[in-house]
């Protein structure tokens, strides 16, 4: 089975409002594979539209703010899709739904990729951005995992963090954290 590559989507309502969301694809004989769960506005606005913008970022702070109610980055005009891209993307791809897989919960949207752009060479990741990243998923998941388990993959996460971190992780983790103990308030010990 093919790696899933952590990315940000971006897609359009028919109203042409602009939705930003991270999402895990894969890449699989020529083509992008995107599972958003239900209910979801990414799934919503590719049905609507049959399109999306696949964008490739290094800037943790668009994947933490997306989950923390942080969605208003700056954005671009696709070249092939009526859609948007990411405008500090390092690249993007700009897909089109070929074919559907329905599920109740988490459908298939095997996508055909019309174009490809990049805009900024790849630097490489810190462990920092790998830490972000994966507490951002954490959060994803917050309502489905046990309190002693986010709290041990925190701690461990922590210590990339700490060693690694710029002023871009370190306030993209800020903001996770903020979200981690939201949520608890509202829980309760949970």
């Amino acid at each position: 089975m093919p790696p899933i590559w952590e990315v940000i989507v971006t897609t359009l309502s028919p109203a042409g409002a602009v939705h930003i969301a991270p999402m895990g694809i894969r890449e699989d004989e020529g083509q992008i594979l995107l599972q958003p769960f239900r209910p979801s506005t990414t799934l919503e606005n590719m049905l609507a539209t049959g399109c999306a913008v696949v964008n490739y970022s290094d800037d943790v702070r668009v994947f933490a703010g997306c989950l923390t109610g942080r969605r208003n980055w700056a954005t671009a005009p696709a070249s092939t899709v009526r859609g948007r891209r990411l405008e500090d993307a390092l690249a993007h791809r700009e897909v089109t739904v070929g074919r559907v897989e329905d599920d109740d919960v988490r459908p298939r949207l095997w996508c055909t990729s019309l174009a490809f752009e990049s805009h900024a060479p790849f630097r490489g990741f810190n462990r920092a951005q790998a830490a972000v990243l994966e507490a951002a998923i954490l959060v994803s998941r917050l309502h489905l995992l046990p309190r002693e388990k986010v709290d041990a993959e925190l701690k461990y996460l922590e210590i990339g963090l700490s060693k690694t971190a710029g002023p871009a992780e370190l306030e993209a983790w800020t903001w996770l954290m903020e979200r981690v103990e939201a949520y608890r308030a509202t829980v309760g010990t949970k």
